[in-house]
């Protein structure tokens, strides 16, 4: 995590209830503040919302930081800033101890700080916060991660995608779990970094490929078909509309681990899937979102 090492830093902080909007805040405020005078973090919270905190080494003019965050998050964000002035170490533990460990199946997903806490007989993911988004807290992540441990119980799958990889957390457990490869993408620049130097931290660099890509459209992907199982938590309209070449990069027998979407939106995501020959195995709800097992008929 970026840190101001002062003595004193002055800090605003507000809440944002869905990880895009997070994303473009950070990345406005980080674009628009001077990188040796601010450090920005967004972090999800262990109750699924994310916060993002921006920490100065001097008195930051509040009136500017609220119109940057009502440009990047609306006008209700803006009002609900708060500023505050904090001790250093203070603000870093407060943000480590946000993020308690997540369980899920036999994953455990934490921080540095909570690396001593994982027992021996799970298999932990250490992801820190900062400008990474899946941190392994939301309902969708840990959904998926219960998924894939259920999966692994009775299927060995050679080829292994991780779609939309954000942080790399499924990519990780996936190569952790089968001691074999795991390719992952991600559309975003900033994720395909964090996903790999992730896996890195996790022991498994060698066994996680991270490739930038649109969707389907990365040339690896293309080489790689067909996969026995793809994970993607995303969203729901990219996962509807991704149905038909999902279908098409899966072999025979393959399944498919799909979140990111409310329980609302899972029954057309289902009948899309269905449509393309896939079959519905199990669904989990967690905190208001779903979380897709299905298998393609061989």
């Amino acid at each position: 995590m970026t840190t101001t090492l002062t003595p004193l830093t002055h800090r605003a902080t507000f809440a944002i209830g869905d990880e895009q909007t997070a994303r473009r805040a950070s990345d406005r405020l980080s674009e628009s503040l001077d990188e040796g005078e601010a450090a920005v973090a967004a972090f999800e919270g262990p109750t699924g919302r994310w916060a993002i905190a921006v920490h100065f080494a001097d008195a930051p003019d509040q009136d500017a930081i609220r119109s940057l965050v009502a440009l990047a998050a609306g006008e209700e964000a803006a009002q609900a800033v708060q500023f505050d002035t904090v001790e250093a170490k203070d603000w870093v533990k407060a943000t480590l101890d946000a993020l308690v460990p997540v369980h899920a199946g036999r994953f455990v997903v934490h921080g540095q700080h909570d690396r001593a806490r994982v027992a021996p007989n799970r298999l932990g993911i250490e992801i820190e916060a900062a400008l990474a988004f899946g941190t392994g807290h939301h309902g969708t992540t840990r959904g998926c991660l219960l998924l894939l441990g259920e999966v692994l119980k009775t299927y060995r799958p050679r080829r292994v995608l991780d779609l939309g990889t954000g942080t790399g957390v499924l990519a990780i457990a996936a190569a952790k779990a089968l001691h074999g490869k795991v390719l992952a993408s991600d559309i975003d620049a900033l994720s395909v970094k964090v996903a790999a130097d992730n896996a890195r931290q996790n022991g498994v660099g060698p066994l996680v490929e991270v490739t930038w890509g649109n969707g389907f459209s990365a040339p690896l992907l293309r080489q790689r078909r067909p996969f026995d199982l793809i994970l993607a938590n995303i969203l729901a309209n990219p996962l509807r509309q991704m149905a038909t070449p999902m279908s098409r990069h899966l072999a025979g027998g393959a399944r498919v681990i799909l979140s990111g979407l409310l329980s609302a939106q899972a029954p057309s995501v289902i009948a899309a899937y269905r449509a393309r020959g896939l079959i519905l195995e199990r669904q989990i709800r967690i905190e208001g979102w779903s979380s897709l097992l299905l298998h393609k008929a061989r």
